[in-house]
Order: structure tokens, then C-alpha cells, then sequence
């Protein structure tokens, strides 16, 4: 069983940055990968970006591209969100997804899609951008 728990959220003006972290623990496959998930008031969930454990490789989806910023530190079982020139639209609650499904390929775009079909949740963090 995995576990994952978010930190770091928080509340910051336009333009702002914040670093999200997520501590995963139980047995981690490094051809599994690891995302950020995030749902707005009224909205769907959406993808923010995923990483391949083993290689590294990564995804983000086309609005957050050049301002968010997906790593991990496996040693230490955490991923980390960077998240600058933050936007009023990236107000959400964010979540951190240790994806169950296996990708050998190591493909971040096929993380990306495939943890929201199965993974092991966090409870989330809220992130709250004001103008």
C-alpha cells in the first residue's frame, strides 16, 4: 500500500511562486509514475504533470508549460511541484497521484495518462492565486 502526502500549498499574489511537495511511502516501482492532479471549485479534475520514476521523463499539460517545474527526489521518495508566474486560473486544490499503473516504456505523456486511472491519492493542498 502507498501513501502520498501533500505540503506546501498556500495563498500568493499573481506573478508568485509556490513549491508543492509530495512524500510518498510504501514500496515505489521505478517503472511507475508520479503526478499532480488539480480541481477548481465547479470543475473537473485536470492534469497538471506527470514524471516517469525510473527515467525521468516528463509531461505537463500546455497552460502551466515554461511555468511549472515536475522533479523528484527518489531517494527520499518525494515529488515536487515548482510553480512560478503563477496565474489567478491555477487556483485549485492540488493533488499528488502515485500512479498504480506500469510503464516501461518510461513515457511521461503516457504517465500523464494513465495515473487518473488508477493511483493511490493524496488528501491535497489548496494553492489560492489572487489578482
Amino acid at each position: 500500500q502507498v501513501q502520498v502526502v501533500e505540503s506546501g500549498g498556500g495563498s500568493v499574489q499573481a506573478g508568485g511562486s509556490l513549491r508543492l511537495s509530495c512524500a510518498a511511502s510504501g514500496y515505489i516501482d521505478s517503472r511507475g509514475c508520479m503526478g499532480w492532479f488539480r480541481q477548481a471549485p465547479g470543475k473537473e479534475r485536470e492534469g497538471v504533470a506527470a514524471i516517469h520514476i525510473g527515467g525521468g521523463s516528463t509531461y505537463y499539460r500546455d497552460s502551466v508549460k515554461g511555468r511549472f517545474t515536475i522533479s523528484q527526489d527518489n531517494a527520499k521518495k518525494t515529488l515536487y511541484l515548482q510553480m512560478n508566474s503563477l496565474k489567478p486560473e491555477d487556483t485549485a486544490m492540488y493533488y499528488c497521484a502515485a500512479g498504480r499503473v506500469l510503464v516501461p516504456s518510461g513515457s511521461g505523456a503516457y504517465c500523464y495518462n494513465s495515473i487518473p486511472a488508477s493511483a493511490y491519492w493524496g488528501q491535497g493542498t489548496q494553492v489560492t492565486v489572487s489578482s
